[in-house]
């Protein structure tokens, strides 16, 4: 006859889980959410490598060639450390291929070298390196615009509906409904052709207010989730107005599923920008972005690929980037995510585990002798059958 195992933590049907637990939150104990947040968040490697990329990406764009944009009647501009402009048609250098060269002379290349144009020079002779950079320059403030607005408007409209219900919430997700039924990219056409000539800042504000449906639905579902908690029973018996229960209390509580969403807002955002530029819809001439770089030199694709590599490079790397800390920001705001400990902290902590297993057994032997080494020998493994014709932990009643 056997006894079923022992439920007692250290066992070894529960002593890996036990190890994980007691490492995490031994890891934790002490430290505020925000604490704990950056410290999961820092841990993402992807997350934190893409969040390096894409501050270079962006320090480099903004500093090359200076800022140069006009909002209104608001006017910026600044010079830039490159020698050249996107709008400077210098003499063309090399037949206007790229003069950057990273492969040594010992392994057969041309050196290391930059040149005056890196990334070559378009049929005009435009330094390519340049427009390029104020391509980023454009779609990085289109990016960061929308997933301003569109997280602001989402944000409301889905906070209020969630909380009011009723009769505000049906109106107010039938209103978004409609915005759903209509093609982004239709919206972004029509919208793109008419101010786009406004500059990248405006075609940027414009879509926002189209882009926040998706977020809206999410918010709504989280706070239909949370107005039903016990601390908003508890702002509402303390007075709290309806607006602060809903911003002090309910949305810090969602605040994961709206930073994660935001950056999938503006991974989207660059990808729509690229494909109305591309169309021919979006940042209109003498200016340019991402997408319209590639739109203007497709003739040149099987003559000059490198037109093609740069741009659709930075593309490809900037939503990569969005991607990748949108991944990182949602395991760290999520409390279910777990790092998987390495194999000698699991063994530690479930060495620690075992050994307060025993302890805790000890009290059910019989005597300091005999029952404790019985009693600890369960507490390790629970599992192992009674040897035939005893009783647990006591001597063999027949005498053999």
């Amino acid at each position: 006859m056997s006894l079923p195992p022992d439920p007692t933590p250290g066992t070894t049907a529960s002593g890996v889980t036990d190890a994980e637990n007691s490492l995490e939150m031994k890891e934790v104990e002490g430290l505020s959410q925000g604490q704990i947040v950056r410290r999961r968040f820092f841990r993402h490697r992807g997350a934190v490598i893409s969040m390096i990329v894409l501050a270079t990406i962006i320090v480099m764009a903004f500093t090359a060639v200076g800022f140069d944009f006009v909002v209104f009647d608001l006017a910026i501009k600044t010079a830039g450390w490159w020698q050249w402009s996107w709008i400077d048609i210098p003499t063309p250098q090399n037949g206007g291929r790229p003069t950057l060269s990273l492969v040594p002379e010992w392994l057969g290349g041309e050196g290391i070298r930059i040149g005056d144009h890196p990334f070559g020079q378009d049929e005009i002779g435009r330094d390519i390196f340049a427009v390029v950079m104020r391509g980023t320059q454009q779609s990085v403030v289109i990016m960061f615009v929308v997933g301003i607005i569109a997280t602001t408007i989402g944000t409301v409209i889905g906070a209020v509906a969630g909380y009011y219900r009723g009769w505000v919430d049906s109106v107010l997700m039938r209103f978004t409904d409609i915005i759903i039924t209509i093609p982004l990219i239709v919206i972004g056409a029509v919208l793109g052709l008419a101010f786009g000539r406004l500059g990248a800042f405006v075609l940027a504000i414009i879509i926002g207010l189209f882009t926040w449906t998706g977020l809206a639905r999410l918010v709504r579902a989280e706070v239909l989730s949370l107005r039903e908690r016990e601390f908003v029973d508890a702002a509402r018996v303390a007075g709290a107005s309806d607006r602060r229960i809903i911003f002090k209390h309910i949305l810090p509580n969602a605040i994961g599923v709206i930073i994660v969403n935001t950056t999938l807002l503006m991974a989207a955002a660059i990808l729509l920008e690229t494909a109305l530029s591309f169309l021919g819809y979006g940042v209109q001439p003498p200016d340019t972005s991402l997408g319209k770089i590639i739109s203007e030199n497709q003739a040149a694709f099987a003559t000059r690929p490198w037109l093609f590599w740069w741009p659709g490079l930075f593309i490809i790397l900037i939503a990569l980037c969005i991607n990748f800390i949108g991944d990182g920001l949602r395991d760290a705001f999520d409390p279910r995510q777990k790092r998987m400990p390495n194999s000698k902290a699991l063994a530690q902590g479930k060495a620690g585990n075992l050994d307060r297993a025993a302890i805790a057994v000890t009290p059910r032997g019989m005597g300091m002798q005999g029952g404790q080494g019985s009693a600890q020998m369960r507490g390790f493994d629970a599992d192992a059958p009674d040897a035939p014709g005893t009783k647990p932990g006591g001597p063999n009643p027949r005498g053999d």
